[in-house]
């Protein structure tokens, strides 16, 4: 057998461990428990999963956003043409601002 522990699973006492065994005992009795070997899949599986999970809700904010601009520009262009047809006249509408006059009449 290849691996050490290849005796063990397939049932056989190896030398060092029979000599050990108290005098009197049958081998055929004693049961060898052996950990199991450690597997990555779980903490693999969960990195994984978390990585996929913060992708996709960074894409679907991503979207959203563009979204949502989108839908902004659209509103605002809309606004932009109704307004001087919601204030009548259709002519060109400004905004004015005046300032105040400063020292000497001059601005």
């Amino acid at each position: 057998m290849i691996r050490p522990d290849a005796q063990l699973q397939a049932g056989h006492l190896p030398a060092d461990l029979y000599r050990q065994l108290p005098a009197g005992t049958d081998p055929r009795s004693v049961v060898i428990v052996q950990a199991a070997p450690r597997s990555y899949a779980g903490p693999v599986g969960v990195v994984l999963a978390a990585s996929a999970g913060a992708g996709s809700v960074i894409w679907v904010a991503t979207v959203a956003v563009l979204e949502l601009a989108s839908v902004a520009s659209t509103t605002a262009a809309a606004i932009q043409a109704a307004i001087p047809s919601l204030i009548g006249g259709g002519s060109l509408v400004t905004l004015a601002i005046k300032l105040p006059a400063t020292k000497g009449g001059k601005r």
